[in-house]
């Protein structure tokens, strides 16, 4: 029998696999990749009486091989928070998906887990830019005054999921992961590991530097859209640098595009923080766009169809 941990190499994945196996510690083989890269169970080589793990990516993107892994007969606990369509009905399907908008696949893990590495949950909020949800978290626990490091460890680890391939990334997340596991508190991890934790705080520090100089491509009331580079630097900031806008304008929509060769753009929207909904639908209207109410994307927006994204989004927000 074989183990395999299918996840989101963006915060909440990760945070969410590091509780799973500080309470049910195995070797298991790691499927993961940048944030962007979620059609990760066709990868899986899972077969009969294997285990699979699944966390923090979309079902409806990974129906067709979800029902292939069933069908082979391996067992499957899905947590998520993303879109998920109908869910498949099998006995060997353990399936948590909530797509409520202050919810993430760590809040759900901390649940099913409950509250045994509640820490690491409250990481994975903070990385998801749930602040509030991640407070309530942490009211339970003894933190004291370091709750902010906590929140920045969110952050940084996020921040490291994007990229369009690995080479952008600072940490592969699989390597991430490895190194952040082997803390039960993700506060030693900071205390104890300062080279990995100050490469992620310098790289977070840098390129959001070079974002903060960015003027908005087009902005109103209700939506700003922000352009950047085909750079490694904009690749990796383009979500946090949503997240960041989201909280300096709670009231406002961000859309941050990112040039990737000459045809294309990378798009992460964020919904306003006074209103959690709609940046899912908005993307899923275009043939690679896909995510959750709070946040969303899409993975190739073709040049020609950029002005037209734009005004589907400024028109859902105006609304």
């Amino acid at each position: 029998m074989s183990s395999y941990d299918v996840f989101n190499g963006d915060a909440d994945g990760i945070c969410s696999l590091i509780q799973l196996r500080l309470a049910d510690p195995k070797q298991t083989t790691l499927i993961t990749g940048v944030k962007r890269d979620i059609a990760l169970l066709e990868r899986t080589p899972a077969g009969a009486d294997d285990e699979v793990v699944v966390l923090d990516i979309s079902m409806d993107k990974n129906r067709e091989a979800l029902q292939q892994v069933l069908e082979n007969g391996a067992s499957v606990i899905y947590i998520d928070h993303h879109f998920a369509g109908d869910i498949p009905q099998h006995n060997k399907l353990t399936a948590m998906i909530n797509t409520e908008p202050e919810t993430c696949t760590s809040i759900l893990t901390d649940k099913y887990l409950q509250g045994k590495f509640r820490k690491w949950a409250v990481v994975g909020a903070f990385g998801d830019n749930l602040s509030i949800p991640a407070e309530k978290l942490a009211a339970s626990l003894d933190i004291g005054k370091r709750l902010p490091e906590l929140k920045q460890l969110g952050i940084y680890i996020n921040y490291n999921g994007y990229g369009s391939d690995i080479s952008d990334l600072h940490f592969e997340p699989a390597a991430l992961y490895d190194r952040l596991v082997k803390h039960a508190d993700p506060l030693s991890f900071i205390d104890e590991d300062r080279t990995g934790f100050e490469k992620l705080q310098t790289g977070y520090n840098q390129d959001m530097a070079l974002a903060s100089d960015t003027n908005a491509y087009t902005k109103n009331a209700t939506t700003a859209v922000f352009m950047l580079p085909d750079e490694a630097w904009a690749r990796r900031v383009s979500g946090v640098f949503g997240n960041d806008l989201a909280n300096q304008f709670p009231q406002r929509g961000h859309a941050i595009i990112t040039e990737i060769g000459t045809d294309n753009f990378l798009v992460s929207i964020r919904a306003p923080l006074s209103n959690r909904q709609g940046a899912d639908e908005i993307c899923r209207q275009f043939a690679t766009g896909g995510g959750r109410k709070a946040a969303a994307g899409i993975n190739q927006l073709p040049v020609s169809e950029l002005e037209n994204f734009i005004r589907v989004f400024s028109e859902y927000y105006a609304n």
